[in-house]
């Protein structure tokens, strides 16, 4: 799908969504929470694409798997939890989101530290 498909598909389930705002909301949640996974699963396709250019990059530069994989961790926690706290939002559960979104960055954090410890010690070495 391209970002027009992408686009007019979110404004259909908006305002079809927006339709059942009055009476029946749990069902305005419902349509939203099924057009946000269709687009997510869109994203996935093109993570795909990401991954395969990550590869080309690995092939010239001499940069560890390792690097991309934690990369690639973070791009997916990212993605999950950005996705998983916009449908606590639109529920109308703003802490549950707030605490999804720390939690993630939080994840990210942890699995960023390797990197800034075999820095800090790469650092070390050029200072003795």
């Amino acid at each position: 799908m391209d970002i027009l498909q992408i686009a007019l598909l979110g404004v259909a389930g908006t305002l079809l969504a927006i339709q059942f705002k009055g009476e029946k909301t749990e069902y305005g949640i419902y349509i939203c929470a099924g057009i946000s996974l269709l687009i997510f699963f869109a994203v996935l396709d093109r993570i795909a694409a990401v991954v395969a250019r990550l590869d080309e990059i690995t092939a010239y530069i001499d940069l560890a798997p390792a690097y991309i994989e934690m990369l690639l961790k973070m791009l997916g926690i990212t993605f999950v939890a950005e996705f998983s706290s916009a449908l606590c939002r639109d529920a109308g559960y703003q802490t549950i989101a707030q605490q999804i979104e720390v939690f993630a960055k939080l994840a990210v954090l942890m699995l960023g530290l390797p990197v800034v410890f075999s820095l800090l010690e790469l650092i070390g070495e050029f200072l003795s």
